[in-house]
């Protein structure tokens, strides 16, 4: 009976199937490995987000005036006693926002490192120019029927992500008047018109502060280096925002709610132009929402969800684990071509093969993977690739020339390993014809091993010698 088992082709088939089976295990295993590197390589990036500076996003400049409402109401005191003519205040922050503003800046690239993770970095010198509309009172309307309004002395606040990334002492020139940001804006009080989000203020002087109480338009010019890790992005506050952004960085990824109205990607770099209007355009709502107070024990926020806002990233080219993970999901794929090509010499070449030696094989390819993961994290992902699939091809190589008693033999399976691992970078690097070129080559694969064992009698192969095959389906027994 065992006898029988052991040469039947059938039996041998559901063998390689167990194996396979249980060869997804260690694959299984080297999926979650190569999701905790990139979860350590998140968690590096963000550590440098808290010890230098994180993505940016540039808001601003606006005008922040301070509004007080006074009136006098009823109201009820301790016992529910109802009090005539109590004087009541409200205190508030209208926001003026620029008429147009136009960013021009370079981004320089910069890489920083944590332990064995890269991340990078941008180095942003700009300039920023625009200008405010005439400013008139009488646009500041009450909240509370019959109340006064006062207005304060504005401040011009200019927001970003993370005002660790300003590099300097930025100062502003508007109206003539040069202005020098001498606080933080956010966090802590929402009375004087900080709230959810971050930034630097000055408030307005001299030839500003005349202009501005003589209802003149308000132009303004500044330069700003700014430093952040990825991603640089604008929220069009303007009347119209317009920017102009240029790199050498030649992978730039680009998003956001408006996408970029020109842009030029080369070896050089980037080259990106931005226009948007605030009429599509609901970023001077969020930012109004954003000045609202915090609740209480409350940070000041660096983002608003779903904020309008247009952005460029410094992607990476190759993100070494995204691409060994994908390479490990067609492990289990990848083992059942090697152990059927191995099947295949044994079959037709009268060989013998036991279990042991499939799961040795398919061990070996699942190896393949882990040392893809452990060169990429030192070595370019196209060498790591390399390496590790000439180790691997060189391996089984000299493996199959003994188990299969040739060196002919052993080093034509090797080579169609090494077919295997090409394809495989194949579609590695032609991500958006993965798909397809992943089924041609299945389909392909599929049908030449139907067309060379089309007229193979598989009952008659493993019969013992001196056995009569079963006679063919529609053949006339003599």
């Amino acid at each position: 009976m065992f006898q029988k088992l052991r040469d039947s082709a059938a039996a041998k088939v559901a063998l390689l199937l167990f194996i396979l089976l249980l060869l997804c295990l260690p694959l299984g295993h080297i999926e979650s490995l190569i999701r905790e590197r990139a979860d350590s390589r998140d968690e590096a990036a963000a550590e440098l987000a808290q010890t230098h500076a994180g993505p940016q996003l540039l808001r601003g400049p606006v005008l922040l005036v301070p509004v007080t409402e006074r009136w006098s109401g009823d109201v009820r005191d301790a016992n529910g006693n109802t009090r005539f003519n109590v004087p009541q205040t409200l205190t508030r922050t209208h926001v003026v926002f620029p008429e147009r503003l136009s960013v021009e800046g370079v981004l320089a690239p910069q890489e920083r490192y944590r332990g064995l993770f890269r991340v990078m970095f941008y180095r942003l010198e700009s300039r920023l120019t625009g200008g405010f509309a005439p400013f008139d009172a009488r646009s500041v309307l009450p909240r509370r029927p019959q109340a006064t309004v006062e207005l304060g002395t504005p401040r011009l606040a200019l927001l970003v992500s993370d005002v660790r990334g300003i590099e300097g002492l930025p100062a502003i020139a508007l109206a003539g008047e040069r202005l020098a940001f001498d606080a933080q804006l956010g966090g802590a009080s929402g009375a004087d018109g900080s709230g959810r989000l971050a930034g630097i203020q000055a408030p307005l002087a001299g030839a500003a502060l005349v202009a501005w109480r003589e209802g003149r338009a308000l132009p303004f010019g500044m330069d700003l280096a700014l430093v952040g890790q990825t991603r640089f992005g604008v929220a069009p506050l303007a009347g119209e925002t317009t920017a102009h952004l240029r790199s050498s960085w030649p992978h730039p990824g680009f998003g956001g709610r408006f996408l970029a109205t020109q842009r030029t990607v080369g070896e050089a770099g980037f080259d990106a132009h931005w226009r948007v209007s605030s009429l599509v355009s609901q970023a001077r709502a969020q930012f109004a929402a954003g000045l609202e107070p915090p609740p209480a024990g409350e940070r000041a926020a660096t983002l608003l969800p779903d904020e309008d806002s247009f952005h460029v990233d410094m992607v990476q080219p190759l993100d070494v684990y995204a691409m060994s993970l994908r390479a490990a999901k067609y492990g289990a794929l990848f083992i059942a071509l090697v152990l059927a090509a191995a099947f295949m010499f044994e079959v037709f070449r009268r060989l013998r093969l036991h279990p042991v030696q499939y799961g040795l094989v398919g061990a070996s390819i699942a190896l393949f993977f882990l040392l893809l993961l452990a060169l990429s994290e030192k070595l370019a992902f196209a060498l790591a690739y390399g390496v590790s699939a000439g180790a691997s091809v060189t391996l089984l190589g000299l493996y199959f020339s003994a188990v299969l008693r040739g060196r002919a033999r052993g080093w034509s399976l090797a080579a169609y390993v090494a077919v295997l691992y090409a394809a495989l970078y194949g579609l590695l690097m032609s991500d958006s014809n993965a798909l397809l070129l992943g089924s041609l080559l299945l389909f392909g694969m599929l049908a030449v091993l139907m067309l060379l064992t089309r007229r193979v009698d598989w009952y008659g192969l493993q019969a013992p010698a001196g056995a009569t095959p079963p006679p063919r389906p529609g053949a006339t027994a003599t």
